[in-house]
């Protein structure tokens, strides 16, 4: 089986443009920066994708796009309401080298779940690529007609090679649920950004009420736990089982920031 290191070095090379596609969420975290590295070294031009905007402020989208703007041009979407496409469209085909009348080969590559094929789809107008809130979910390379000269090719997510911290990959949403050894650690880590970031939608969502800045992360697991009734024998809160609800709430982009 190819790896997917010498596979996304493959795409890239057969591609006009590159959209490397991060979550808006973290931004930074989920750049690529070994992917980008390759683009550069192969001479193609490169769009930076800032996917999820739905789930993000205004002032922090446009903070982060002002920043990625200087390293490559940058264009903010939401897959799920499809704000930003045409911009998207216009952009590929604006900066791509490619002789008159030839269609555009657009390479779509980064993190899992950080909705490559979901931007696909959103660009295309129909569900031409499979997706899946499950991490991992694109096997192999997808060539997909968008239209008006574009064609996509779609590739599995990739981590960056030397990342193998669980908790970062559960933020990020690289590994389910079903595939951490520590949901309860990757919790409180969603815990303590929500908190960090916009704590009355946290508050909102599970119905609790944080109290103050600096009330503990666990404690406020057990809060959810409690409200959603997971409980075990004597009362005692099912701490995984809350943990594990909120890493899938976290991951299918019901809680915001």
């Amino acid at each position: 089986m190819v790896s997917y290191k010498a596979l996304v070095r493959s795409v890239i090379k057969n591609s006009d443009i590159i959209l490397e596609v991060v979550d808006a969420r973290f931004p930074d975290e989920t750049r690529n920066l070994e992917v980008e590295r390759n683009v550069i070294r192969e001479k193609k031009p490169f769009i930076i994708v800032l996917n999820k905007c739905d789930l993000v402020s205004k002032k922090n989208i446009e903070k982060a796009k002002k920043r990625f703007s200087k390293i490559a041009p940058t264009i903010f979407i939401s897959s799920k309401d499809k704000s930003g496409t045409t911009m998207l469209r216009y952009k590929i085909l604006e900066i791509a080298n490619v002789e008159k009348g030839r269609d555009v080969m657009v390479g779509s590559v980064g993190y899992p779940n950080t909705g490559k094929s979901s931007v696909i789809n959103a660009v295309v107008g129909s569900k031409k690529a499979s997706t899946s809130s499950i991490s991992g979910h694109t096997r192999g390379v997808q060539h997909i007609n968008a239209g008006s000269r574009i064609k996509f090719i779609d590739t599995p997510g990739v981590i960056p090679f030397d990342d193998n911290d669980e908790y970062i990959q559960g933020l990020l949403s690289v590994k389910d649920s079903t595939h951490l050894s520590d949901p309860i650690g990757v919790a409180l880590k969603i815990i303590e950004k929500i908190c960090a970031e916009n704590k009355s939608a946290l508050e909102s969502f599970y119905n609790v009420t944080v109290e103050g800045e600096s009330q503990d992360s666990y404690d406020i697991l057990e809060l959810i736990g409690l409200q959603s009734n997971f409980l075990k024998k004597k009362g005692a809160v099912d701490e995984e089982r809350a943990a594990v609800r909120i890493i899938n709430d976290w991951q299918r982009g019901k809680l915001l920031i």
